[in-house]
């Protein structure tokens, strides 16, 4: 797994290659804690999920306290790009209900604003 954040017109993106699994959670979850205290003024993230092969119950538990962590900042937090098997897991667990979900980042970026 590996990560990459970058900030776009006030709006961060986070993008997230390989597995996110109970053995990358970990990682990321240091990696974008370390990237959004030192981002004060971000308020609304995108999760761009399209390079992500495989999630878990793990990685799903972290997007949900992500989107807990982006919310008290008072912003949102949108998923982008889900591949066939991220985006099952998404609909057995219903997840779609608590995430805006949006083919691209484009388009998330765009509800942000």
């Amino acid at each position: 797994m590996t990560a990459t954040f970058l900030i776009k017109d006030g709006i961060g993106g986070v993008f997230i290659t390989g597995s996110l699994t109970s053995a990358t959670v970990d990682t990321f979850r240091e990696q974008f804690l370390t990237w959004w205290q030192v981002q004060p003024a971000i308020h609304n993230v995108v999760v761009d999920l399209s390079g992500v092969d495989f999630l878990d119950s793990a990685g799903l538990g972290l997007l949900v306290a992500l989107l807990k962590r982006v919310s008290e900042r008072g912003g949102d937090l949108k998923i982008a790009g889900l591949q066939k098997k991220v985006r099952m897991v998404f609909e057995i667990t219903r997840a779609f209900k608590v995430f805006e979900i949006f083919e691209t980042t484009q388009e998330a970026m765009q509800a942000c604003g």
